[in-house]
């Protein structure tokens, strides 16, 4: 089974940027689309940005523009470039994976905080 482990929250300044990484461990990850997924406390678990196998992205309404996922199959790890924070980001994120056979995996995610 893949295993997924965030990396690169933290807290940062409104309008600032951090980058997440999310290294995956099994020969899946080229076989799998990929995703970053948010919650704040007291919301439902939300879609981020995804990436398909061939790199076709796919962005929440909130992000587009500010937010840039990528992935690289050499060294199986995704990462979320996260531009023009806004304390509404704030949440832990979590990574997942949707292998063309077998079951979703998920990371156990990385605090994002934004200050104001």
């Amino acid at each position: 089974q893949v295993q997924l482990v965030e990396s690169g929250g933290g807290l940062v300044q409104a309008g600032g940027s951090l980058r997440l990484s999310c290294a995956t461990s099994g020969s899946i990850f080229r076989f799998s689309a990929m995703g970053w997924y948010r919650q704040a406390p007291g919301k439902q678990r939300e879609l981020v940005a995804s990436i398909t196998r061939l790199g076709i992205t796919n962005y929440a309404d909130s992000v587009k523009g500010r937010f840039a996922i990528s992935r690289d199959n050499i060294k199986t790890t995704v990462y979320l470039q996260m531009n023009s924070l806004k304390p509404e980001d704030t949440a832990v994120y979590y990574c997942r994976a949707d292998p063309i056979v077998g079951s979703v995996a998920w990371g156990q995610g990385t605090q994002v905080t934004v200050s104001s």
